[in-house]
């Protein structure tokens, strides 16, 4: 086990958790099943924002896109206009996507609508694995998937029900993040905790 300079162990974690933000995200919230409505909004939110960026970007500006988006309140960014548009596209603090911006504002009302539907966002999303987490365990980085059939099924109802940048493989992020798929290695100490 790796120790410090004054000889205190060091946990082993998954070789992604390097920096001090990654390794704060990593310890804390990744990989722990999530069931609050307005952080699973975070989630899909932050994991489309991140298609053809690094995770560490989104993380820099995760408390830049709270402020910018009302605390991730999917009522308040549904009812973003044009003029706030233009106000997002300004913001150095976010990712400044035309594409992303409107999307999340699209997410927030389909995702209003999924609330209308089953009652909560997260009812609707867990159903997809029987509302239990799957164990992977892999016993490294590389054996870690980049979409699953669960991802699959999840991004084809979430398109079929108005939502963007979310394919499968942002899906499986997605899951990830939530905890609704432990894919912490198998020497991590989360992957133990989780398990």
């Amino acid at each position: 086990m790796p120790t410090t300079k004054i000889g205190n162990p060091q946990p082993v974690r998954c070789p992604w958790a390097s920096g001090e933000l990654s390794i704060r995200y990593h310890d804390v919230e990744w990989g722990v099943p999530v069931h609050d409505d307005r952080t699973l909004f975070e989630f899909l939110i932050l994991e489309g924002a991140q298609a053809g960026l690094s995770w560490n970007t989104i993380l820099n500006k995760r408390d830049n896109y709270r402020i910018a988006f009302a605390g991730f309140d999917p009522k308040k960014v549904a009812g973003y206009d044009r003029r706030k548009v233009e106000q997002l596209l300004r913001n150095p603090g976010i990712v400044r996507n035309k594409l992303k911006i409107a999307s999340t504002i699209a997410n927030a009302k389909a995702f209003l609508a999924v609330q209308k539907e089953f009652g909560t966002f997260d009812r609707y999303i867990w159903q997809f694995v029987e509302g239990k987490p799957r164990q992977n365990q892999p016993r490294s980085l590389e054996r870690v998937p980049a979409r699953s059939p669960d991802s699959d099924a999840i991004s084809k109802d979430l398109k079929r029900r108005g939502f963007n940048f979310v394919g499968s493989t942002i899906c499986y992020a997605f899951m990830q993040a939530v905890g609704m798929v432990n894919d912490h290695v198998a020497v991590c100490f989360r992957s133990r905790v989780l398990g």
